[in-house]
């Protein structure tokens, strides 16, 4: 035990020490928090440029583009003429979309002819086509079942009867979960957990590496050799405990960016630390199969570059090819940011995240077993050589002496 202990101490040292480590694990956690909270700060696009080319130019095509630009979600680029390209207006203008207003628009809805507007969506970015859109289709709907309304009433149609005659049946769409859609709600938190694995995978990495390529691991963990997982502990507790202070500047930062905490705070505490562990296990094994510090690194890296991208966060697992959901399902984030969605974003019940919660611990125990059998081998390897190039310096030390 006070072997064990020398060496944590060791640990913490060699950890707090090392320049490299430092920065990665205290100061990018913190700059990408700080960055990505700003980049998502205002929760929703707005003012994104919408082209209008009104090939009419009436009271009612005016009328129309008036109500466009009262939508605070987009604003409004108008054009009189039509330009020569108007794709290379929407590149310029870098517009979401284009209104194209056609001519004879007011004549023809007086005389019941329905004109048609075009609307052409710009989906090179998909983000902010979808706002574009919504505010598009609630701005246009509005105007079109006014100007029906208006026209029963002309008629000598009462309005309350006007409005039942235009809408037979009223449609009520009630929004469920992140009601504002608000996006720093839904990204800024996924991607914290992102780095946090990031940087739990690179700290991880050169921890037995590191040792093995300089030699130390012998003569400091002599007394250790037959104690793999106690070793293995040595190398993860300090991790755990910096973990700890991460993910309390993450809930102080959640205060400064105005983000709900998730559900079940006991709950959330005890799914952080077994994705925290799994995460850490994971980086142990992969540090003690491959004995060089960069390669390790490099490793660890292509499999956190695309987790978040497989993890069935922002497009679901079910429409990605079989193969994919195996890689995402042995990764630690998949089931954390599954479950860390029902209690952030969807506020669900506790129950729910139990099978996750099951998931992550599935995979703890296996990065953790694999982990120690790994280490087994090599401290059997290890020092099976170092005693052998014992004896051969002692065989040679007495030749010389003979």
């Amino acid at each position: 035990m006070k072997e064990f202990f020398r060496l944590l101490k060791r640990e913490f040292k060699l950890f707090i020490g090392n320049s490299t480590l430092r920065t990665v694990f205290f100061l990018a956690p913190v700059f990408y928090a700080t960055l990505l909270g700003f980049v998502y700060k205002s929760g929703k696009v707005e003012n994104t440029p919408v082209l209008v080319v009104d090939r009419d130019n009436t009271p009612l095509s005016n009328q129309l583009t008036e109500m466009l630009d009262d939508n605070k979600s987009i604003k409004i680029i108008r054009y009189l003429q039509e330009p020569l390209s108007i794709k290379d207006e929407v590149i310029r203008h870098e517009a979401a979309a284009v209104v194209i207003i056609p001519s004879r628009f007011e004549g023809d809805m007086l005389q019941k002819k329905y004109p048609e507007l075009n609307v052409y969506i710009n989906t090179g970015n998909v983000l902010t086509a979808n706002f574009a859109s919504k505010a598009l289709q609630l701005t246009i709907g509005t105007f079109s079942a006014g100007a029906s309304i208006k026209a029963l009433q002309k008629a000598g149609m009462p309005a309350a009867k006007a409005a039942t005659q235009y809408e037979p049946f009223k449609a009520n769409y009630i929004t469920l979960f992140n009601t504002t859609g608000n996006y720093l709600i839904f990204m800024w938190p996924a991607m914290l957990a992102v780095v946090l694995q990031q940087v739990i995978l690179l700290a991880m990495a050169v921890s037995f590496a590191a040792e093995f390529e300089r030699g130390s691991f012998v003569k400091e963990y002599l007394k250790m050799k037959k104690w793999a997982f106690p070793t293995m502990l040595i190398k993860v507790i300090p991790i755990w405990v910096f973990s700890i202070l991460i993910v309390g500047i993450y809930y102080f930062m959640h205060m400064i960016f105005h983000v709900p905490m998730p559900e079940g705070i006991f709950n959330f505490i005890l799914l952080t630390a077994v994705f925290v562990g799994s995460v850490s296990f994971l980086g142990v094994f992969i540090s003690i199969l491959i004995p060089d510090a960069l390669k390790a690194t490099q490793i660890l890296m292509v499999i956190a570059s695309p987790a978040f991208i497989i993890s069935g966060f922002t497009w679901p697992l079910s429409a990605m090819p079989a193969f994919v959901q195996f890689i995402a399902n042995i990764i630690p984030l998949t089931p954390f940011l599954q479950a860390f969605k029902i209690l952030l974003i969807q506020k669900g019940s506790v129950e729910l995240t139990f099978p996750y919660l099951k998931h992550l611990s599935v995979l703890l125990v296996v990065y953790a077993i694999i982990g120690w059998i790994a280490l087994k081998i090599k401290l059997w390897f290890i020092f099976k050589k170092s005693a052998s190039q014992e004896i051969a310096l002692e065989n040679t030390s007495q030749e010389d002496v003979e």
